[in-house]
């Protein structure tokens, strides 16, 4: 396979949305590494330990593939984001939060490889999250996207304004608030992080 895939190219409406306005988009099946849990994430050592683990994993499997020809760029850190009672969601409940982290794996990455690559990062990068994450395959369908500029603890106005949107155009939504992290808040202040806002929705 020539040259490396980049899924912010290929996947243009998915990982690199255009910069202005709530957008319409229909969400193809897809492969993932997942991880559950639930917890403030600012403070929660397993959401920590998650993260690293998804992310020692989809190195490992990329590194594993690349000599067979597969070479690609790892995609973003993503994450569903949900409580029992969405309408008490906000910053002051996170210890109550429940969340899904993920990473896209691309379609060529097969149970075997990912299971191969655990053995070694159980080995190599020790973690209890390891044996936790599994390979499955989520759908979306249609859903409602903004490609939003700002620190995390400032999206709540934007979600809201996301939804007024979703009700006026005579939608609901139907599944998980769907963040995707295209910035890396160690290398990046706050107010210029990437990120986008998706929800999965469907008519009234």
């Amino acid at each position: 396979m020539p040259g490396k895939i980049d899924f912010k190219k290929t996947l243009k409406q998915l990982y690199n949305p255009a910069k202005n306005g709530f957008h319409l988009v229909d969400v193809p099946p897809m492969n993932f590494l997942m991880l559950d849990g639930s917890g403030d994430p600012n403070t929660s050592q397993d959401y920590q330990q998650a993260v690293a683990a998804l992310y020692t994993m989809s190195y490992g499997i990329m590194f594993a593939l690349k000599p067979t020809g597969y070479d690609y760029i790892v995609p973003p850190l993503e994450g569903l984001w949900r409580m029992e009672n969405m309408n008490e969601f906000n910053l002051a409940t996170r210890d109550q939060w429940e969340w899904t982290m993920m990473i896209m794996q691309p379609e060529w990455v097969l149970i075997e490889i990912v299971e191969k690559v655990r053995q070694v990062a159980n080995k190599t990068k020790p973690n209890a999250m390891l044996a936790e994450i599994r390979f499955e395959r989520y759908s979306e369908g249609l859903a409602v996207q903004l490609l939003y500029t700002g620190a995390y603890h400032d999206e709540a106005p934007t979600i809201a304004e996301m939804h007024k949107f979703i009700r006026t155009n005579g939608y609901q939504p139907n599944g998980k608030h769907h963040e995707i992290y295209l910035g890396d808040p160690r290398k990046t202040s706050p107010e210029r992080l990437k990120t986008i806002l998706r929800q999965p929705i469907r008519e009234m």
